[in-house]
């Protein structure tokens, strides 16, 4: 998960936008360092505001006489607009703020907000927009854009019109794309069910716990040689027999109790379930990073310790099914699934074979495209170009089945590494995903995959977050997007499929394959959070429908 702070700053990209487009281009006059006035600029059309009347509207909707030649040129519902942009205060404080903004990630987000900008120089624009976010924190009132123009420290600085309008159209061109590719995988999974309509009908109600009881554990876990340290959650099923291990990594900035629920339902049907809290973009590194202990939002290493930390889990847990009697026949260790989330999806998808893909990275890291895109993500996965070039092993042949929750996959494996997965796969997307959206990270990737065993699960209305249970540990609160009763909605679909697919290819239980359909999908379905399952779709079709314009 990557929850902080880049959805925040992402919102801030929209305000600031937006707020450009209210104004058309504005001119920061300041003296003594300090906006007192801004000067719309249209056409020939000319005229300065003081910073006081965006105040005073602001906190009593007052409109007075300087702010009201240039509103009477907006609808009720651009004013209302506007003073809602003035007021939105972002919940980080200077430490968070200026930690944050001397990151990769944060120097590369602090880029593309003061391309919006025009000024005598662009590291003016830059160091100006990172001075202003800095102080408005540091303000009593809090970081508002009200408060970000007036500690804005530069004498002159323009809204690059031109620039927001490029933003806007590449935002409006994805979310189009977005939309074309839902509406052609929610058609796909009528006519897959009506076509290949199940032999068996579910007659289970998988959401529901199964019958196992099971304990938990907790092992430490060292490798000396990685001088890597992590604990892992062990729930063990109350069973004779020996089971079939699945291994869950958290995403970004979580730690592993954030899919406890899914651990403990697993277990209730007899699995084992491992769950490894990674050391170097949990929760923790986070804290980290707020309290100016750490410089980073997660060390580029991560792409690689990650799948190792799984590796060294499965080791060990091989040597205590051998050495240790209360393991001992207890669970198969050739036979593992793995889910993850988000940073944890890029891990689950690198053990089951997916390598990364250096050249196609840079290719991505390089281009235009970079500058333009609001696929956050490829932010994350950028970093791994830091790494030193090498063929790096991370698959892990123990995996047998693999289920990536808003993966981030698009660029670091790209369609090379993608078609070398061999293993069935279910790929799990959110239709309002803003860190990962769906038609780059998980649509087009699903299309890459070669196995013949592919799924994905599209839950129509839902988030980067909505699978991701609040956490006791959690330093930065899962952002609140409008959840509401989706999230436990989106648990409950997660407990249900993850169920079936591993029932499906790990237990071996061919029965269960019945519920990986769009029939049980639309059985179990609820508003506001529908499901669309497909298992295939029409490559070129898709691609060429997902790209067209109006």
């Amino acid at each position: 998960m990557i929850a902080f702070p880049k959805h925040l700053l992402l919102r801030w990209l929209k305000l600031l936008i937006a707020f450009s487009f209210s104004f058309m281009a504005i001119v920061i006059a300041r003296p003594s360092y300090s906006a007192e006035s801004i000067q719309i600029s249209y056409g020939l059309f000319e005229r300065s505001i003081p910073i006081q009347s965006l105040e005073t509207y602001a906190t009593t909707g007052e409109i007075d006489e300087e702010l009201a030649a240039y509103t009477r040129r907006l609808s009720t519902e651009e004013r209302d607009r506007l003073r809602q942009i003035l007021q939105t205060r972002l919940p980080l404080n200077t430490l968070q703020v200026s930690q944050f903004l001397y990151t990769p990630i944060g120097v590369n987000l602090l880029t593309r907000l003061s391309s919006v900008l025009r000024t005598n120089s662009e590291t003016a624009g830059f160091y100006g927009l990172r001075a202003a976010l800095i102080l408005a924190a540091n303000d009593p009132q809090g970081l508002t854009l009200l408060n970000l123009l007036r500690q804005y420290p530069l004498p002159e600085v323009r809204i690059n019109l031109a620039r927001s309008l490029d933003i806007v159209e590449t935002l409006q061109t994805q979310i189009e794309q977005t939309n074309r590719a839902i509406a052609l995988i929610n058609q796909s999974t009528i006519n897959q069910s009506t076509t290949n309509p199940p032999t068996t009908l579910p007659t289970l109600d998988l959401q529901q716990p199964g019958t196992y009881r099971w304990q938990k554990q907790t092992l430490q876990l060292t490798n000396q040689n990685r001088n890597r340290s992590f604990p892992t959650d062990l729930y063990l099923p109350q069973t004779e027999t020996t089971q079939p291990i699945v291994v869950i990594s958290h995403g970004l900035g979580s730690d592993r109790t954030s899919f406890a629920y899914l651990a403990q339902h697993l277990a209730s049907y007899g699995f084992v379930v491992a769950v490894p809290e990674h050391p170097g973009s949990n929760a923790a590194q986070l804290e980290a990073l707020q309290s100016g202990r750490a410089d980073q939002v997660t060390p580029p290493r991560e792409f690689v310790d990650r799948p190792l930390d799984i590796r060294d889990l499965l080791d060990e847990l091989s040597r205590l099914s051998q050495s240790d009697s209360q393991f001992q026949g207890r669970f198969d260790v050739q036979q593992v699934g793995v889910i993850g989330q988000s940073f944890g999806g890029y891990t689950a998808l690198a053990l089951a074979g997916a390598p990364i893909e250096q050249a196609e990275l840079a290719q991505s890291c390089q281009s235009d495209d970079l500058e333009n895109t609001l696929n956050l993500s490829l932010l994350l996965q950028c970093l791994a170009l830091q790494l030193p070039p090498s063929q790096y092993e991370l698959a892990d042949p123990r995996i047998k089945a693999a289920i990536a929750i808003n993966p981030v996959s698009s660029s670091i494996f790209g369609q090379t590494g993608l078609s070398q997965i061999r293993i069935p796969t279910l790929i799990v997307a959110s239709s309002n995903d803003a860190v990962a959206p769906a038609l780059p990270e998980q649509i087009r990737p699903f299309s890459w995959l070669t196995t013949p065993d592919k799924y994905l699960l599209l839950l129509n209305n839902g988030t980067h977050f909505s699978t991701v249970a609040d956490s006791p540990n959690q330093t930065v609160p899962i952002p609140d997007e409008g959840l509401g009763d989706r999230s436990a909605l989106a648990r409950d679909y997660m407990n249900a499929f993850s169920t079936a697919f591993f029932q499906t290819y790990l237990a071996k239980q061919p029965d269960y394959r019945s519920y990986l359909t769009s029939t049980y999908a639309s059985e179990i379905e609820r508003s506001p959070l529908t499901l669309s399952l497909v298992q295939s779709l029409p490559t070129d079709q898709f691609i060429q429908g997902a790209a067209q314009r109006d």
